[in-house]
């Protein structure tokens, strides 16, 4: 029982926070500004998420610049922006980590 009330909640407080700006926005205008403001959030979170992780491995206090988690984040974005191939993408970031986490 403690395990379905646990759930239960869980789900309760996922879902309020995606109901809510629903509930509060949906009939309404929002001015133009918020709106131009709104485009750049998913860039911000994505940035917010990679970029420790590229210059911070492993929960690290210091930026190190050497290292395969940054090194393979060049070919990868490069490859990235001239294919838009997310498959490709993906395999070079991975295969891009792996030989560089091998030589380094």
């Amino acid at each position: 029982m403690d395990y379905f009330i646990t759930v239960l909640g869980m789900g309760i407080v996922t879902y309020i926070p995606r109901f809510l700006p629903l509930f509060f926005f949906t009939n309404r205008q929002l001015p133009a500004w918020v709106e131009e403001g709104l485009d750049f959030l998913p860039a911000a979170i994505l940035g917010a998420l990679v970029f420790p992780l590229l210059f911070l491995p492993a929960g690290g206090q210091e930026i190190t610049l050497l290292q395969p988690h940054l090194l393979s984040a060049i070919p990868t974005i490069l490859f990235a922006l001239k294919t838009r191939s997310l498959a490709g993408t993906v395999l070079v970031g991975m295969g891009s980590f792996w030989l560089l986490e091998q030589i380094l």
